[in-house]
């Protein structure tokens, strides 16, 4: 269920040597990483021309993603799931300043319903997957080694869904970011799913966590929905130029193209 945002609530908080570590192994992370992360196009391979008046950000973080949305879609509403404390009290600010518009939930969306417990990463929350890291995740990416278990609470993206009007959704843009547990998300969530529009989906090509969602399993669960890949926003390389992971974009209904 959506928080309370009008019940205050202390906000969890690092410390100035933990918010240093954090800005630190984010520069790490590009750097030992040897990533490149172009700027996603503001067109969006085209959705931004799209009617869009729901947007589903699942795995928010602090809210980046929702942010961007917000300013290209000022009208659309927004649902935005995080189970991460820190980050998610961020989001929750945030979301304050627009409570018409902007509903949060303090939750891991899958398959099911139930108590979980997540990898939090504490010098990289943004990478923390409810899937160990594996060993080649820790060797690229260093930072990672350093988690600690935390429960959280795991819902299903149609039972958060199931008391809003279809009515009032109209066109659904779904942004997936979930560290590898992206299949299972779409297997909870596959009314939400079938109705959405556009769906932008982070995969990783790499075995960076163990029993993860792979692109085939992405596209065998999309493909009955009717979705079809439409291309990449952006992709992370390796050093040698393999790709590591995308964004990959998929639609319901082409997009009209200029002559």
């Amino acid at each position: 269920m959506p928080l309370e945002l009008q019940t205050e609530k202390p906000i969890p908080t690092r410390s100035p040597f933990q918010n240093l570590l954090y800005s630190a192994s984010n520069h790490l992370f590009n750097l030992i990483g040897h990533l490149l992360t172009p700027t996603w196009d503001k067109r969006l391979l085209g959705i931004s021309q799209l009617p869009i008046q729901t947007i589903i950000d699942i795995g928010a973080n602090e809210g980046q993603f929702a942010r961007q949305m917000k300013r290209l879609f000022p009208r659309a509403r927004i649902h935005a799931f995080e189970p991460l404390p820190i980050p998610f009290a961020k989001l929750s600010h945030w979301a304050k300043t627009d409570l018409q518009k902007i509903a949060v939930y303090n939750l891991a969306l899958g398959e099911n319903q139930d108590k979980i417990s997540i990898n939090s990463h504490l010098y990289f929350q943004p990478s923390s997957s409810i899937l160990p890291t594996t060993e080649l995740c820790e060797n690229t990416f260093p930072m990672v080694k350093k988690q600690e278990k935390i429960i959280i609470a795991q819902s299903t993206l149609d039972q958060e869904m199931a008391n809003i009007d279809p009515q009032t959704m109209g066109m659904i843009l779904i942004k997936l970011d979930v560290q590898g547990y992206e299949d299972r998300v779409i297997r909870g969530g596959q009314k939400i799913f079938a109705q959405a529009t556009a769906c932008i989906v982070e995969i990783s090509l790499d075995l960076l966590y163990e029993k993860q969602a792979q692109f085939r399993d992405i596209f065998y669960l999309l493909d009955p929905l009717d979705y079809y890949y439409a291309g990449n926003l952006d992709q992370v390389l390796g050093r040698d130029g393999h790709v590591r992971y995308l964004n990959a974009l998929f639609l319901k209904h082409p997009i009209n193209k200029d002559p």
